[in-house]
């Protein structure tokens, strides 16, 4: 009898194991040019890096509506905003949809999601999760249980967020195949890394981008409206933690109330003798401000380098707890049957234009990273250089697990590209809709689409066009829409634009394309 109970037991963990397991890792804000298998000129991410040297590098990966929440239910919907209902980060997202978990659920899975979730209503489709109420703290988290309860977890938010996704891991139902959803909050604003990172990038210099001081007065509407400015918009207390006190002598520095309030809030959760040791860094900032006074370029200099050691920083975080999560798979034997995806939800302005941030359909923040390995699946060392998007990941997801892809799905799977089957999607353009104006940033709505050499944008509350050639302006600085030689790409742009909302059923701006 008991050999029995064995060979059942042991048949059955085969046959779950014949099925993929699939982890799918997320980070907030994390743009492609903070991974050294992108670009060698900021960072090293060498556990990162791991997936592209034993899987795929994603080289024209993108968003469709580059903001937080909407990217998220874009993920385990398949669908446009428009579709899937989170246009917006404060929509409340319809849980009682079909999703891309509750499919996996429903052919035999076991599923799980941990970290930032930030659709407003609770996960469903998950057997096991544990989320971050909103955005999140990076010192000191505290995480929404299944049981509806909030509980503070001492520690680094990315280092939590792995710890409780490989003990999830460590107690999961063994002849189950599962799917693991791993979302950490970094590198979001307001920057905050661990003290060794912060100790180890703190007085690195960083490339400026060709356009960090860049005139953006010529440019049209949304561009005049925008706040994101390093120089205006970025914070000196709560974004680069500088101490106010070295601000209150000089009127065009210092801090209002809130953002003392702010100051004090992020460095009251940091323990000590951390907190000491962080302040005492960052009080080289405040030193600097109060010795030279600087103001527009130079100040903006100084800003742009602050911003990024604080935000390679907490990348360097990032990077460390994936390759906890690698070597974890390693050491259980789980490596060879175990997709793994990495992402950022969109991505992120890194002083091009002097700006932070996301949500323009410019490729800056369009563009995510993706990279994929899948050992015996997907060839070492391969590059894809097709336009994938973000509607394509569940398909993707379910189509490596054997599943039907549902018909509501407006995305592709990318598993035929992935294992070489296909070289070619059948898809040459991409769409694009972003919604939320004046909540923060002050980006104006915006629709468009992209193909391979050309992008039309419609900011379509203030009627202005833009179209840019991406091979010859890559940094996307001149608008062709007035350039007579360039009116018949408008018109096929525009035909482009105007088939694929009707081919997603997207009826906003209605009417005012044709």
């Amino acid at each position: 009898m008991r050999l029995l109970f064995l060979f059942l037991f042991t048949s059955t963990i085969s046959f779950a194991q014949q099925r993929p397991n699939i982890i799918y890792i997320m980070s907030d804000d994390h743009d492609a040019d903070a991974i050294s298998a992108y670009n060698k000129k900021f960072i090293s991410t060498p556990n990162i890096d791991r997936l592209a040297k034993e899987g795929m590098l994603f080289t024209k990966n993108f968003v469709a509506n580059s903001i937080c929440g909407p990217v998220r239910a874009t993920l385990i919907t398949g669908q446009h905003s428009h579709k899937n209902g989170m246009k917006d980060n404060r929509t409340r997202f319809d849980s009682s949809k079909l999703t891309m978990p509750k499919i996996f659920q429903q052919n035999g899975y076991q599923t799980a999601i941990v970290g930032k979730w930030h659709l407003q209503s609770y996960p469903t489709g998950y057997d096991y999760w544990k989320i971050l109420p909103g955005q999140g703290l990076y010192v000191d988290p505290r995480f929404i249980s299944m049981r509806g309860d909030t509980t503070t977890y001492k520690g680094y938010a990315t280092d939590v967020i792995s710890d409780e996704a490989i003990k999830w891991l460590d107690n999961r139902d063994m002849t189950k195949p599962f799917l693991l959803h791993i979302h950490h909050k970094a590198p979001h604003r307001y920057f905050l890394a661990p003290l060794k990172y912060i100790e180890q990038y703190h007085s690195k210099i960083f490339p400026e981008p060709s356009t960090l001081y860049a005139d953006t007065a010529g440019h049209g509407t949304a561009w005049r409206l925008q706040t994101m400015s390093i120089l205006h918009d970025m914070k000196l207390c709560s974004d680069l933690k500088v101490d106010p006190k070295y601000l209150m002598d000089n009127p065009a520095l210092k801090p209002d109330s809130a953002q003392i309030a702010y100051y004090n809030s992020i460095f009251n959760r940091i323990p000590e003798p951390e907190r000491r040791q962080i302040k005492k860094i960052y009080e080289e900032r405040g030193k600097l401000l109060q010795q030279l006074n600087p103001s527009g370029k130079e100040l903006l200099k100084y800003k742009y380098q602050w911003y990024l050691q604080d935000y390679m920083a907490c990348v360097a975080s990032v990077d460390e707890n994936v390759g906890r999560v690698l070597d974890y798979l390693d050491k259980n034997n789980l490596t060879k049957n175990t997709l793994v995806i990495y992402t950022g939800d969109q991505g992120m302005y890194l002083g091009e234009n002097g700006w932070f941030d996301k949500r323009w359909m410019y490729d800056v923040s369009m563009q995510a990273p993706m990279l994929m390995r899948w050992p015996g699946k997907i060839k070492s060392g391969s590059v894809n250089t097709n336009m994938t998007q973000s509607i394509d990941y569940a398909p993707t997801m379910l189509d490596a697990a054997g599943i039907k892809v549902p018909d509501f799905m407006q995305g592709l799977s990318l598993v035929p590209g992935m294992t070489g089957k296909q070289t070619i999607l059948p898809r040459h353009n991409l769409y694009y809709h972003f919604y939320e104006f004046k909540a923060d940033h002050t980006v104006l709505q915006h629709v468009g689409v992209r193909g391979e050499r050309y992008k039309l944008i419609y900011f379509y509350t203030v009627g202005e066009w833009e179209l840019y050639d991406l091979k010859t302006d890559p940094q996307e600085q001149t608008n062709l829409i007035r350039s007579a030689a360039h009116q018949k790409i408008f018109l096929q742009m525009k035909q482009e634009l105007v088939k694929l909302r009707d081919k997603y059923d997207d009826h906003e701006p209605a009417g005012e394309l044709h």
